[in-house]
């Protein structure tokens, strides 16, 4: 029984090391296996500017990026597609804020998108107001660049950028990771059925547990990135012109007699209450410094007094 359970602790030992190196030679060596009897390849010259031009020219998350093959001593084409987070960034200046984002709203469901997030701001100027904000839009990769130009022609566009991350490669690991994860996990399961005693269940029952975990991180990842690729993300800024500031102003002497009059008196109330706060800040101060020179005055006058009936 000892040595059945030593056995079986060398193979999990076993598993997890072959999985391991299995994981660091998926990536490298996934090229090779797809391609079947392809040997020899490649990039073109300029294959390096290619997956950013393909970001550009097509509208979707996957570009193609082109290299050449050798086969029987033939030049063969072939493409391989590139897995690209694309995202956008407007601001626009409108005529009507709630025209634009009915608009922009419209547009993006066009697309078969979604907004994701808004926001709306409401300022004023003088007798008038104005309203900005903001929308996040999600749109089908593919429809990137097309809703892009119809957000752009919703008004003057004050800036507009955009950029592509390739995440091939990323994509590629963790798909190489999940399938050799995923093959692990089946021959512990099968280790699993044939353990025999208690401490092998858990022991296996443990590491399985383990590998599982992994696993559905990796799957969480996976999924975020091919949602993010196949959903480009759209931030759209709308603001109506501010109002010009009134620079209207009147001469004293076109003012009306009857508002003339209303304005002197609440002029004559403002100046009158300016006083009585005046005279209830400065009362303390005549009250400190006030009672002790009239105790002094009383004092001599109370002296000379005196004097004058001795005298």
């Amino acid at each position: 029984m000892d040595a059945r359970r030593l056995l079986l602790v060398v193979t999990v030992a076993g598993l997890v090391a072959l999985a391991g190196c299995s994981g660091a030679g998926g990536g490298a060596g996934g090229g090779a296996d797809a391609g079947g009897d392809v040997p020899e390849s490649r990039p073109l010259e300029g294959d390096g500017a290619g997956g950013s031009n393909g970001g550009e020219d097509g509208g979707g998350g996957a570009a193609e990026d082109a290299y050449t093959v050798t086969e029987n001593g033939e030049t063969v084409a072939a493409v391989a597609e590139r897995q690209l987070i694309r995202t956008g960034d407007l601001r626009v200046t409108v005529d009507s804020f709630e025209e634009a984002d009915a608009e922009a709203r419209s547009i993006v469901e066009e697309y078969g998108g979604f907004v994701s997030d808004s926001t709306r701001e409401t300022h004023e100027r003088g007798d008038e107001n104005y309203t900005v904000g903001s929308l996040t839009v999600r749109v089908p990769s593919e429809d990137f660049d097309a809703a892009m130009a119809d957000l752009e022609a919703l008004g003057t566009v004050e800036r507009s950028t955009t950029e592509s991350r390739d995440v091939t490669d990323r994509i590629a690991d963790l798909e190489a990771r999940l399938e050799n994860r995923r093959a692990e996990r089946d021959r512990l399961r099968e280790l699993y059925e044939e353990a025999n005693t208690t401490e092998d269940v858990l022991a296996v029952q443990s590491e399985l547990a383990d590998v599982q975990a992994e696993i559905e991180r990796m799957e969480t990842r996976l999924a975020s990135l091919e949602e993010r690729v196949a959903l480009s993300t759209i931030r759209v800024e709308l603001r109506e012109e501010p109002p010009a500031p009134s620079a209207v102003s009147t001469a004293w002497y076109d003012t009306g007699v009857v508002t003339a009059f209303l304005e002197s008196v609440r002029g004559l109330g403002t100046v009158l209450r300016a006083m009585v706060v005046g005279a209830a800040y400065a009362a303390p101060y005549v009250l400190a410094a006030g009672l002790p020179l009239v105790g002094v005055g009383f004092a001599v006058r109370r002296r000379l007094s005196r004097s004058n009936d001795e005298e």
